[in-house]
């Protein structure tokens, strides 16, 4: 990646990472897949324990949702933390997605995720807690995804949600090909 974090069009480059939140019950663990285009959140995944299944489940999501094209060009980076594990790299290259993975010690590397994970801790668990169990967190990520993709004003987009931008690109694009 390079730190080349910016994507001419969505399904390009997507970015994961994950948090850990404090529960009365225990930590939680929420892993996001962002589409970096227009920062889009297109999976995301709560879980008890911070395996690698949880994460692989929100990058389910976002192949399920967002269906890439196979052989589109669709990179998708992360950290060496729990992605790196087998399934997390294989799965990927089954969906004919290229992997990037951070260079060792490196938190730059995922710079756009780890800043999508900031905005989460600061306007929802930080503001709302304290946690009484995964589903109260469950419950608040989904608001918040909501939000965040429709109406949160992004400033690096225009100050417009990501969903816009996305929609944006899309009309450009139909035009580009009714012009061609």
């Amino acid at each position: 990646m390079n730190r080349q974090f910016q994507a001419p069009r969505p399904n390009a480059l997507w970015l994961s990472d994950f948090a850990y939140v404090a529960t009365w019950q225990g930590f939680v663990y929420v892993a996001f897949v962002i589409d970096a285009f227009a920062g889009r959140i297109v999976g995301w995944r709560v879980s008890r324990t911070a395996h690698a299944g949880f994460v692989l489940d929100a990058l389910e999501q976002a192949l399920h949702d967002r269906r890439p094209i196979e052989g589109d060009g669709l990179v998708h980076h992360g950290d060496r933390g729990v992605q790196g594990g087998f399934k997390y790299t294989e799965r990927p290259a089954e969906a004919g997605i290229e992997r990037s993975i951070d260079s060792v010690g490196d938190s730059y590397d995922n710079a756009l995720a780890e800043t999508i994970n900031a905005l989460y801790k600061t306007e929802v668990i930080r503001q709302r807690g304290p946690w009484r169990n995964p589903e109260d967190v469950e419950f608040a990520t989904l608001e918040w995804v909501d939000w965040f993709n429709d109406r949160r004003l992004l400033e690096p987009i225009g100050n417009i949600p990501p969903a816009e931008a996305e929609a944006r690109y899309f009309a450009w694009a139909e035009v580009m090909a009714r012009a061609a």
